[in-house]
């Protein structure tokens, strides 16, 4: 058990919420909303680290690496997510961006908070998830100092891939192991400790920003239109039909036929010479 609470500034009181337990429905939102105003501007702190770290992860994956998120809670979860969007978004293979969370799958659904407390278990995650010399392997906790995920980055460290960081701590145990560590600085929670709030959203807009650069970077996407997006429902045919209509500049009709050739809307834009 550390005892090193105290100092971490994910756990300290914020002095604008002291009293919410005594606000009205009214005055509560309108406190998490002016705290969550800070958050973007948090992020924007660490444009720097964001692009070096975006240009790690494209030429890893360009030779023919991975991306694997690993976590512990919400900062697991929110690696899951980001990692599980990404094949229908960019039509990328499912094990190209993959996420591991402390306590496995059946942490998504149900808090598995002391599975996070192990160093070991980080490091056996890596090795069951098939991680390789050349992945990247970016670690998330709110504090910066989850034992799952330090076992983790020092064990991928071992064995050649990457080690990357995000946290909210900017003094956190995570960042000597890291070659990059993205870490803007929220603020307190509303409610203290709580990195459901501010520190994850903040996690999950730096996620955005990786994720989406990176298959940017990859060629997946032409002007702002995600080009390789799997047509496999109504919506997603709708509009890889509108991608095809507005980068070849041809009717609905013209559109669907090519999308139905190629079943895809690479192919339609091959064969229009886009």
């Amino acid at each position: 058990m550390r005892d090193d609470y105290d100092k971490l500034r994910t756990e300290g009181r914020n002095p604008n919420s002291l009293d919410i337990d005594k606000m009205s429905t009214l005055d509560m939102m309108r406190v998490m909303n002016e705290e969550d105003r800070g958050v973007a501007e948090a992020v924007g702190t660490q444009l720097t680290q964001i692009a070096e770290t975006v240009d790690i992860i494209s030429d890893a994956l360009r030779a023919g690496g991975h991306l694997i998120y690993v976590g512990a809670g919400t900062s697991g979860r929110l690696g899951v997510v980001d990692a599980s969007e990404c094949p229908p978004t960019f039509g990328v293979d499912y094990d190209l961006v993959r996420g591991i969370i402390a306590g496995g799958e059946h942490a998504m659904f149900r808090a598995a908070e002391g599975f996070e407390d192990s160093e070991a278990k980080g490091a056996e995650a890596i090795d069951a998830g098939g991680v390789k010399c050349g992945d990247v392997v970016v670690g998330l906790s709110a504090a910066g100092r989850a034992p799952f995920v330090l076992g983790a980055l020092k064990r991928a460290a071992e064995i050649g891939a990457v080690p990357l960081g995000i946290t909210c701590n900017p003094d956190s145990l995570m960042a000597p192991l890291c070659r990059i560590t993205i870490a803007p600085y929220v603020g307190p929670e509303v409610i203290s400790g709580s990195t459901r709030l501010k520190a994850g959203t903040a996690q999950k807009l730096v996620l955005n920003m990786l994720s989406t650069g990176t298959m940017i970077k990859l060629g997946l996407v032409r002007s702002n239109l995600m080009v390789n997006v799997r047509p496999t429902n109504e919506k997603l045919i709708e509009r890889a039909t509108r991608i095809i209509m507005q980068l070849g500049n041809v009717p609905r009709e013209r559109a669907a036929e090519l999308l139905a050739k190629h079943g895809g809307v690479v192919g339609a834009l091959d064969e229009l010479g886009v």
